[in-house]
């Protein structure tokens, strides 16, 4: 089994089609190679807003958790209000997150097709099982994917959003849990019901925080992996929007506009 040419024949290109509203700028950098506008500016602000807006609230949760440090002067905890800052650090990147995540599902009506996915069609799973198959150094016929394979947009679909919907509902209950007369008390009133009482839903909350500090790790380390097998730029990718790509293995795409990248570049210029 070929584990490592993915652009080789063992490799068949993938049948899942991709839509988006805005169509994919590419380049013809030689008769083989392409240079393929991946990411734009929203997704890329998008990613970043959200890295951080993650890292605030892990940190900030946990501190929350576990206060392990505190004040170092004698005085009443009035005066230092360490605790507080944390608390209002973390309510700040929580509202961030949450704003951020409604923008980039408004995104995936407007961006290009790589911010989509095709969850409905059968090739999405036969896919999906053959890239498990590829990290599980099984025999495999896993296609090679410009944008993100079948698994990880599955895992995105899950955790990015099963798992973001959890964590926003949860964390907003225990922050207006002590007004519940109050306008947003009484909207996210019905959380207890669904996750338990005030101890489950922190739980919950705690659990979400573990599985996106585990989703971290897997995704750095798939990136950096991704980048060094493939030579495409995966990394600087999320930096630039751009990757680099045999042109015969770039995904179907609707309304790709092959000779564009002028404009695609003008496009990042102005941005």
């Amino acid at each position: 089994m070929s584990m490592i040419d993915h652009h080789g024949a063992d490799h068949p290109k993938s049948e899942i089609v991709l839509k988006g509203k805005r169509k994919v700028k590419m380049e013809e950098l030689s008769k083989d190679v392409v240079k393929v506008y991946v990411w734009e500016l929203p997704v890329r602000i998008f990613h970043w807003i959200n890295a951080g807006a993650i890292m605030l609230l892990i940190l900030t949760g946990l501190y929350i958790g576990n206060p392990i440090v505190g004040s170092t002067t004698g005085e009443e905890a009035y005066y230092t209000f360490v605790m507080g800052w944390v608390r209002y650090i973390h309510f700040f990147a929580a509202f961030l997150f949450t704003a951020n995540m409604i923008f980039r599902l408004y995104w995936v009506f407007k961006g290009n097709s790589f911010v989509t996915t095709n969850a409905l069609k059968p090739a999405f799973w036969k896919e999906t099982l053959q890239t498990v198959k590829f990290y599980l150094f099984m025999k495999n016929r896993k296609p090679h994917y410009t944008g993100h394979n079948p698994l990880a947009q599955l895992t995105y679909l899950v955790l990015m959003g099963g798992g973001s919907i959890v964590a926003m509902f949860t964390g907003f209950y225990l922050y207006f849990e002590p007004q519940p007369e109050s306008f947003f008390g009484k909207l996210f009133a019905w959380v207890p019901f669904i996750f338990g009482g005030s101890f489950s839903v922190r739980s919950w909350h705690h659990l979400m925080a573990w599985v996106f500090i585990i989703f971290i790790v897997i995704h750095v380390y798939l990136s950096f992996r991704e980048d060094w097998l493939e030579k495409n730029g995966t990394m600087s990718s999320i930096f630039t929007g751009f990757k680099t790509e045999k042109k015969d293995k770039v995904e179907t795409h609707e309304g790709v506009d092959p000779n564009a990248l002028e404009a695609a570049e003008k496009d990042a210029e102005h941005e």
